[in-house]
């Protein structure tokens, strides 16, 4: 009896100890040893918010939802609009623009619709470890969608690009669904810069606001130098290990879903999820934008966080009246612009060096934390994680595809999307088939030869 009670205790202890822990958590505590963002990094991620806004609007001549300050965009340099009917549920809708001010080519995809059909579909379109891609596994509805978006405009992409001088950035930018499209569309044009006239890896940039967990760890960690997410306090999105298309079918009760998924994760070591290469990640960069402070009420002067976080990558949900409300993009914007601005005037107050000069430290000191990542991914053993971003990545652990699930990842790439094949033969040279029928990178096939 004696026995029995002592149990009771300890569990009880035990249980009030995780249950204070994780209703004190807050979402600043994800990136509280990170350093600060400098002003010239932050500097596109408002303007971004407000170009992938502006998809929202069917005349940017006569807005219906402007922000603060309004979308500061020149009608005149949109390229494209692209709605639900044209693209017929294949991808969220689109916008591109040539920001001629910025000189950069922008194409923008917009986030969940709840009322659509066809994007659950995308959602919907993936099982664990169904779609392995690049060394590393994706969601296979988002790449399939990110795969149809590239067979549709990258000629216009190419062509924009040579026509101004072959000197404009490439961006792509993506809020929650788009975020997840947007990401995989950028490691499929990295490893293919000649489809798209040759342009250059550091021309690249990818902005996932309020990303989806899309990516397995070493290819987030691979793709930091291209790809930076944006988080805003305490946004669940990033923070769910659950299946994407887990979250969305219990929409309805997601606060029942987020505090059991809180639960669950509690019991799962730290060196089993970080071993699990199946396991999806927000990729790239994270920018953390930090305004709320704990037993604290309203809301702080925001101030940005930056990392390559490696362990401990947004892994904890957190408890939040703000969790969903934090998601939405025009919170995003608004805050960030609050944050760039008080990020300027600080800067202003303390520049004691030219501001080239700054800089390029800046930009030599993000290499090196890019370096840095890829080295702490090898040092903890993630699956598939290589040193070099360039480097092919070894499948010397981790478990492979089942023979169905394979099945599955290559019908996407056997059976024509749109009127051209240019990009399913593109990311089908990515894979190669062994004799059971088993997806395997093309390198690892020569070597077991």
């Amino acid at each position: 009896m004696s026995f029995s009670c002592g149990l009771e205790c300890v569990v009880l202890i035990g249980c009030s100890r995780w249950a204070w822990k994780r209703c004190t958590y807050i979402g600043s505590d994800d990136s509280a040893t990170w350093p600060t963002a400098t002003p010239d990094e932050f500097d596109p991620v408002p303007r971004i918010c407000r170009i992938i806004l502006a998809v929202y609007e069917s005349d940017l001549r006569n807005p219906q939802w402007a922000p603060s300050g309004g979308y500061r965009l020149n009608p005149d340099w949109v390229i494209k609009r692209v709605t639900y009917e044209q693209t017929q549920g294949q991808a969220p809708p689109y916008l591109i623009y040539c920001d001629q001010e910025h000189r950069q080519i922008v194409l923008a995809i917009r986030g969940l619709n709840l009322v659509k059909e066809s994007d659950y579909k995308t959602l919907l379109d993936n099982r664990l470890g169904k779609q392995m891609f690049d060394g590393g596994y994706v969601h296979h509805g988002l790449l399939k969608s990110a795969v149809w978006l590239l067979n549709e405009e990258s000629e216009t992409l190419k062509r924009l690009w040579v026509e101004n001088g072959s000197e404009y950035e490439m961006v792509f930018a993506g809020h929650s669904l788009g975020s997840g499209v947007a990401a995989l569309l950028t490691v499929i044009v990295v490893n293919h810069r000649d489809r798209l006239g040759g342009v250059p890896r550091e021309m690249i940039r990818c902005y996932a606001v309020a990303p989806a967990r899309c990516m397995s760890l070493n290819l987030a960690v691979k793709y930091a130098d291209v790809i930076y997410s944006v988080v805003l306090q305490d946004d669940f999105l990033p923070r769910t290990p659950t299946p994407l298309e887990d979250i969305f079918k219990s929409v309805f009760c997601l606060p029942c879903l987020l505090f059991l998924v809180c639960l669950r994760d509690t019991f799962i070591p730290e060196n089993k999820k970080l071993g699990d290469p199946r396991r999806l990640y927000a990729p790239g960069r994270m920018y953390h934008i930090v305004e709320r402070k704990f037993c604290r009420c309203g809301r702080f002067p925001p101030e940005v966080r930056t990392a390559i976080p490696v362990d401990g990558r947004f892994e904890h949900i957190v408890l939040s009246c703000n969790a969903t409300s934090d998601h939405g993009i025009v919170w995003i914007e608004r805050e960030a612009e609050k944050a760039l601005q008080r990020m300027r005037e600080s800067s202003s107050e303390t520049v004691t060096t030219p501001p080239k000069v700054q800089k390029l430290e800046r930009l030599q000191t993000i290499e090196i934390e890019h370096k840095n990542a890829l080295e702490r991914a090898v040092s903890l053993n993630i699956p598939h994680a290589v040193i070099n971003p360039e480097e092919v990545p070894s499948h010397e652990s981790g478990p492979e595809p089942s023979e169905s699930h394979s099945e599955d990842a290559s019908e996407t790439k056997s059976v024509s999307i749109s009127g051209t094949n240019n990009w399913d033969e593109v990311v089908e040279k990515l894979f190669n088939k062994d004799e059971s029928g088993e997806l395997r990178l093309k390198s690892e096939a020569k070597a077991l030869k």
